[in-house]
């Protein structure tokens, strides 16, 4: 078994990470998740792993993905599990951001979402895909990866997370 991540909180902590990698000359990929991690996470870990050296998971259960209707504090955390998974799979760094850091006191940033973003999941849930958007978007910015892993699970997920790239 590899050693344990190293779990960094916040987005400071993330960049020094980063950039020391960056000064070694190190390539860097990206798994986001929510966490309640399972064998689909982890093959995205191990294909992360076949393009760069340093690997960054984050887990981060987005609040703006739910609704007032809908139940966040319900969604599985399982965080010391996850932990360990990923100790096994030799990944770096788990960015395990709070909601406060994501989204501090003022933070206004909004996406109008349309092209994959319209029908199927939106006409249930209208709020979803823009938060998957605001992220995903931070999610890249804090860390810069070279590589950034998503499953196709969710094919209009897939499809808008592309989009934004």
């Amino acid at each position: 078994m590899a050693g344990k991540p190293e779990v960094v909180e916040t987005v400071d902590a993330l960049r020094a990470q980063v950039a020391a990698w960056r000064a070694a000359g190190e390539k860097v990929a990206l798994v986001p998740t929510m966490g309640a991690l399972h064998e689909g996470h982890i093959a995205l870990v191990r294909q992360a792993k076949t393009l760069a050296r340093r690997i960054v998971v984050s887990i981060f259960v987005n609040p703006t993905q739910f609704a007032p209707n809908e139940d966040f504090s319900r969604y599985p955390r399982t965080f010391d599990n996850d932990l360990a998974l990923l100790a096994a799979e030799g990944v770096d760094v788990v960015y395990a951001p709070s909601a406060a850091d994501m989204y501090p006191q003022g933070f206004a940033t909004h996406f109008a979402m349309g092209g994959p973003a319209l029908g199927l999941e939106t006409d249930f849930r209208t709020h979803f895909f823009a938060g998957v958007a605001i992220v995903v978007s931070k999610l890249l910015i804090r860390t810069g990866p070279d590589y950034a892993m998503f499953g196709e699970k969710d094919y209009q997920q897939l499809k808008v997370v592309t989009r934004l790239a």
